[in-house]
């Protein structure tokens, strides 16, 4: 990859000065702090944990030819303060999942580190652009994701053709990632089973870490605007050797014309089925079955008014096998999702989700509230229920503030707990890590020259 990209940078230095040599450099610094403090507490005998971690991008965006950039971005990472968040839980013997998340699962205990995060050539034009090596991305099953000191990021070709206004169509060639709580960059086989593995469907601790053969993804977006039905999305994200996932949505905005209020109602429809070998041949150690075929339906109905808006939305997964999108590559995509848990392991879920928020413009504050009832398969059915976790209620509160007086900083709080729903004795290992704690995340980011 770096032989290329110092190929193509060659060909652009010669371009450029054959076009223009009075041309002259111009440099955006792309320029990241961001502040993270985590904290997981429980009314039992579980270890209460706690960690402050900061981490720091320095880089740029550079200009020289018309049509041509190159960026580039290194991030460093720092455990400034943490309880012993690496040890399991004495009561459950599990392992920390969310501030260890913070810093280097593959090297446990490393307290600073840093990792090259971005390093691309971009070609562009009015209506089509590619660029290559390693950027950020953003598609309905992978995604940067936000709950943590840096985003994940990937390593291939994106492309870009925009033939009218409300037209545009992209595609993704991905062949390495860059996973978050992670230094080091992964094949895409590699990079599934960083985070935690549940158990395989025959109820046994899964063992496809290290042993999924999988050699890129390939992601298409389309995207139609249309003025009477609204705005039509489709994505197929196929992971080669694993699965294919095709989704779509229809987004419509009623009543805009009034400026004050509208109603919005969106709607989610989803296929996924396993391809190849799931990952490996060997049934033990694979990470998807072949025969799986799930399909999801996601909806929601919204109304904003002036600083004022609500959203209700409910999901519903099904079919047979476990729906599955690794955790390393990014958050659901489906309307009912909430910061800080996904519903991604399962072969049915139901999930009814409201949340509110207020603006208030003058002083740059948000408050916000989401509070959801998600129903999964029971813990016994192993086959459906990848995670052994219970069904639950989640509510999230959060408070985001923009000061005015300086520039691209913003501070983000989330005070978020979760409960078992129904009357279900949980073992100790069912409840660790799942439900019956009290989660919170600060985070401060600042962006001087974004």
């Amino acid at each position: 990859m770096r032989k290329i990209l110092l190929g193509i940078i060659l060909v652009l230095s010669f371009h450029a000065k054959a076009q223009d040599t009075e041309r002259k450099l111009e440099i955006v610094p792309d320029i990241h702090f961001r502040m993270f403090w985590m904290s997981t507490s429980y009314p039992s005998d579980f270890k209460d944990d706690y960690a402050l971690g900061t981490s720091l991008q320095l880089g740029g965006k550079f200009t020289y030819a018309k049509h041509w950039d190159l960026q580039v971005g290194y991030r460093f990472y720092g455990d400034l303060w943490s309880s012993d968040i690496w040890s399991p839980d004495p009561v459950s013997g599990n392992s920390n999942r969310y501030e260890t998340g913070l810093f280097d699962l593959q090297n446990p205990g490393d307290r600073f580190f840093g990792r090259l995060e971005s390093l691309s050539i971009s070609y562009s034009t009015n209506l089509w652009g590619v660029r290559l090596g390693r950027m950020g991305i953003n598609t309905d099953w992978i995604n940067a994701q936000d709950g943590r000191l840096s985003p994940t990021v990937v390593e291939g070709v994106h492309g870009w053709y925009s033939p009218a206004e409300k037209w545009k169509i992209g595609a993704w060639g991905i062949t390495r990632m860059g996973v978050r709580g992670t230094s080091k960059w992964l094949g895409i086989g590699e990079s599934i089973g960083v985070y935690p593995l549940g158990r395989d469907v025959f109820g046994q601790p899964s063992q496809y870490k290290g042993n999924t053969q999988s050699d890129w993804i390939g992601v298409l977006e389309v995207s139609y605007d249309m003025e009477k039905l609204g705005k039509l999305n489709f994505s197929e994200t196929l992971v080669q050797n694993i699965s294919n996932t095709i989704y779509g949505s229809l987004e419509k905005e009623w009543g805009k014309e009034a400026k004050s209020e509208k109603w919005i109602s969106a709607l989610q429809l989803g296929f996924q089925n396993g391809i190849g070998a799931g990952g490996n041949e060997d049934v033990t150690m694979r990470y998807k079955d072949p025969n799986d075929k799930n399909w999801v339906i996601s909806g929601r109905v919204g109304y904003e008014r002036n600083q004022w808006k609500t959203n209700l939305s409910y999901t519903h997964v099904g079919g047979k096998g476990r729906w599955l999108s690794p955790r390393e590559w990014g958050k659901d995509a489906w309307y009912t999702f909430i910061p800080r848990e996904r519903n991604e392991g399962y072969e049915t879920v139901d999930a009814l989700v409201f949340n509110t928020s207020y603006q208030f413009s003058s002083i740059g504050l948000t408050p916000y509230l989401f509070f959801g009832l998600h129903w999964l398969p029971e813990i016994q059915d192993v086959a459906a229920n990848k995670y052994a976790f219970p069904s639950y209620r989640q509510i999230n509160f959060g408070l985001r503030y923009r000061p005015k007086g300086i520039r691209n900083l913003d501070a983000h709080l989330i005070l978020m707990n979760k409960e078992a729903l129904g009357n279900s004795t949980l073992s100790p290992g069912q409840r660790y890590n799942k439900v019956g704690m009290i989660h919170t995340n600060v985070m401060i980011n600042w962006r001087p020259f974004q």
